[in-house]
């Protein structure tokens, strides 16, 4: 992705605004709604199937289990495996997926590798040091630190430095910790920079005027409306 192409609009939870979060109906209606990304989060299964849920714990309000501890058989069928959200969505749209199970790497590439889709995977995770171990797994894969401002206790400099020495590709920040300084400095280091949590239209469009590279809101619509404003009248 270049500085001047548009930015990724991504689906957060698959627009949850708008259909049940990380159902393959949210993802299929996100897409026909213009997005032109989706996210979600992935966890293994005990068999190590992975599945796109939120919060990583299944079964009533009193008998809620980690994913981790049950089969797939035992997963809800609501519950996507990430191989049926391709099978969904096919494998060029961007999809941004937050590792919540490290361990989960692994076979989220290969099932990304099966259905040709690692060059449009963005993995999102906190630890850049660990991002910076899956550098390695595959050089087509967009690795993506999210954080918050105030937890880069070194400077937003020295961490910058560390991501590209890292292999890292993008930065991922909340909506309010983006200022254009911010934004320029990243960029300048060739980090593309990301904005999750954008639900108002003015957030939105405060990221779009800060040239941001990718958007992450629930409101397909609004994310929709903001870039078309955005455009040259033709």
């Amino acid at each position: 992705m270049s500085d001047t192409s548009d930015p990724v609009l991504f689906a957060h939870r698959g627009g949850c605004a708008h259909a049940p979060e990380n159902s393959l109906l949210a993802f299929e209606t996100a897409l026909a709604m213009g997005a032109t990304g989706l996210e979600s989060d992935v966890w293994c299964t005990l068999d190590g199937i992975p599945v796109l849920h939120h919060d990583g714990r299944i079964g009533s309000l009193f008998r809620r289990r980690p994913i981790g501890d049950v089969p797939h058989t035992a997963i809800p069928v609501a519950v996507p495996t990430l191989t049926e959200f391709y099978r969904t969505v096919g494998p060029d749209v961007h999809v941004s997926l937050d590792l919540k199970d490290p361990v989960a790497i692994h076979v989220v590439l290969d099932v990304a590798r099966r259905h040709r889709a690692v060059g449009s995977l963005w993995v999102c995770h906190p630890e850049h040091a660990l991002l910076a171990d899956w550098r390695d797994l595959d050089r087509d894969l967009r690795l993506v630190h999210s954080t918050r401002f105030d937890h880069i206790i070194e400077g937003p400099e020295r961490r910058a430095a560390d991501l590209v020495g890292s292999g890292v590709d993008a930065v991922n920040l909340p909506e309010p910790d983006w200022s254009a300084g911010l934004v320029a400095l990243f960029q300048r280091f060739g980090l593309l920079c990301l904005g999750w949590d954008a639900q108002h239209p003015r957030q939105i469009d405060r990221l779009l005027k800060l040239g941001l590279n990718g958007i992450y809101g629930d409101h397909v619509d609004r994310l929709v409306d903001g870039l078309t404003k955005r455009r040259p009248a033709l």
